[in-house]
């Protein structure tokens, strides 16, 4: 039966392809693609786990007190059967082989298949079974993982199950398209599945703007979050479509509508040819006004990519990704001074900003994840506060900035600012990274340093920055979230988060005319830059320098093309006095 779920629509384009399930679990589970020749050694770890499985439990039956109940011996002689079925041992055995998932993700996957075939049965004592099973399988994840085992599983336990089914329908092989399916993917888990071969991805949860659906369109691939119950609807294999423009996502779809979403994705494809055309084209208003087109980064690896596009620089090098999902030690000074010289030698000669850490809120370092749980992460410990409170971490972070400087032009770029004591710090911690350099005779570089302009207090508190800062940098996603209390992760108020809300137009407007007025750099970095419906509003303020996604370059370079600044001041004065800017601009 073909059906529709809604989200919201975070990265552009159609997707067409089989689902992956990466199931939710009480044990994290890691889901990565392994290569052929490990798929033995991959099966062995699984037999090995399964028989120490079976030994744990196997003991534990056999030293049961005289006095326990009968129905703990029940359990248990169940558990060892459920862990010896051919389904799921067979079932793990053809993820592993035909689709090379690692056993973590096979066992989850041919859970979820088991699972659903226990929802179809009549005999309601069957039914529970899908308990014991779903423990069965917890028990051998958490021996994979080394974590602590839950003795038994509490008697008389409820599950609750869908009743919705169907026959899956296994292709041999990794030759079909691939979507993936979550509750929630971090943006570890988005860089761990880049170079992988999914084509789009659905998650329950998140928003717009929250750094998964940033990953999401800088891996350039449709997308929708927020889809609320997709993991729980959406089955192993199933055929969806992506519709990222609309925030659709369709389930097994009909010739006729699969006809029509194929005939989209083809013009699609046919649109990106005729924007790759502008590749070499100079940013250049039709009015002459040179516009700068930078990209946003997560890896040196990205940089490549970015030159492809045409864009003349990096405006921002989201340096946190080297250090997430990482387990134990941080980065080394030498591994951040590496990956730095490689995204500057990357970008030939153009200039670099790297932003320091911004670590917290919706992107956790696994460390702090067992160590501290905030009731509101984006208000506490992260970004500059973070690096701050830890200064050993953050003059490791600035010497290897330093030393990648001597490489080429290397601007440095300090997130979530907001009071005089906090730049004095930053600055006296810079001198002093500068002075360990002296001390060991190790090169490096001239620094221009700026601010990012993203807590309302910054952006009323303009002039001071600008005394200290040699350029701004507007990080528009956390200013809106900030300025108007959204929490830009949460789906329920989603509806909430307005780029065109007259309070943060105005604290954009006032930033970019300050800077201007000061002969100051001044770039916006979120993701209204790449948003091409808002270009000629941000032109018309007075930008000259937009950072995006370099997937966004293209689209956002056409509107420039297009633009002629001095009719676009009227048009932002009028959005500017506007309590409805988006009707004036008509997006």
């Amino acid at each position: 039966m073909t059906f529709a779920i809604h989200g919201l629509a975070v990265a552009r384009g159609i997707a067409i392809g089989r689902a992956v399930l990466v199931a939710s679990s009480r044990v994290d589970v890691a889901h990565y693609f392994i290569e052929p020749a490990q798929v033995d050694a991959e099966l062995r770890r699984l037999a090995k786990t399964r028989m120490a499985v079976q030994t744990e439990l196997q003991t534990l039956h056999d030293t049961l007190p005289k006095d326990a109940p009968p129905e703990l011996a029940a359990i248990l002689e169940v558990h060892l059967m459920l862990l010896q079925d051919s389904m799921l041992a067979d079932g793990v055995t053809h993820w592993v082989k035909d689709r090379l998932y690692n056993a973590e993700w096979a066992l989850t996957s041919q859970l979820d298949v088991v699972a659903r075939q226990f929802d179809e049965m009549d005999d309601p004592y069957l039914r529970e079974r899908k308990g014991d099973l779903e423990q069965v399988v917890e028990r051998l994840l958490r021996h994979i993982k080394g974590v602590a085992h839950h003795v038994l599983p509490p008697i008389g336990q409820k599950r609750h199950a869908t009743s919705r089914q169907q026959d899956l329908q296994l292709d041999d092989g990794m030759d079909v398209p691939l979507v993936l399916v979550a509750h929630d993917l971090s943006p570890a888990d988005m860089l761990q599945f880049k170079q992988s071969v999914f084509t789009g991805f659905v998650t329950d949860v998140g928003g717009k703007t929250s750094h998964t659906a940033i990953v999401a369109r800088s891996l350039d691939i449709p997308a929708v979050v927020g889809a609320r119950t997709a993991s729980q609807l959406v089955r192993q294999d199933d055929w969806i479509i992506i519709d990222g423009d609309a925030g659709v996502v369709i389930v097994n779809p009909s010739p006729i509508i699969l006809a029509e979403y194929g005939f989209k994705q083809r013009q699609a494809e046919l649109e990106r040819e005729r924007l790759s055309r502008l590749r070499h084209t100079p940013a250049v208003t039709l009015d002459g006004q040179r516009v700068e087109l930078l990209a946003n980064i997560e890896m040196p690896e990205d940089s490549p990519f970015a030159l492809d596009v045409g864009a003349v620089g990096v405006g921002l090098f989201r340096s946190e990704f080297l250090f997430m999902g990482r387990v134990g030690s941080l980065p080394d000074e030498q591994e951040q001074y590496l990956a730095y010289c490689r995204a500057v030698e990357g970008m030939k000669g153009l200039p670099v900003t790297i932003r320091t850490v911004d670590i917290g809120a919706d992107k956790p370092l696994e460390r702090s994840l067992k160590d501290d749980a905030h009731l509101n992460p984006a208000l506490g410990l992260r970004a500059i506060r973070w690096s701050l409170a830890d200064p050993a971490m953050f003059l490791t972070q600035l010497r290897a900035i330093l030393r990648a400087a001597a490489h080429g032009q290397v601007h440095l770029l300090i997130p979530m600012l907001a009071h005089a004591r906090e730049i004095k710090q930053t600055f006296a911690l810079l001198d002093q990274a500068r002075a360990q350099l002296d001390a060991r005779g190790q090169a490096y570089g001239p620094l221009k340093v700026g601010a990012m302009i993203e807590v309302p207090a910054a952006a009323l508190s303009v002039k001071m920055f600008l005394r200290y800062f040699d350029f701004l940098s507007i990080g528009t996603n956390d200013l809106i979230q900030y300025t108007l209390a959204i929490d830009r992760a949460d789906e329920s108020v989603a509806h909430l988060y307005d780029p065109l809300h007259p309070a943060v137009l105005r604290l954009v407007a006032d930033v970019i005319a300050e800077s201007r007025a000061q002969g100051k750099g001044v770039s916006v970095c979120g993701e209204m830059a790449g948003d091409p419906q808002l270009t000629r509003l941000l032109l018309g303020l007075g930008l000259r320098s937009f950072s995006m996604h370099p997937t966004q370059i293209l689209a956002v370079k056409q509107e420039v093309l297009r633009a002629d600044t001095g009719r676009l001041q009227t048009l932002a004065q009028q959005v500017l006095n506007s309590e409805e800017p988006a009707e004036i601009l008509g997006v």
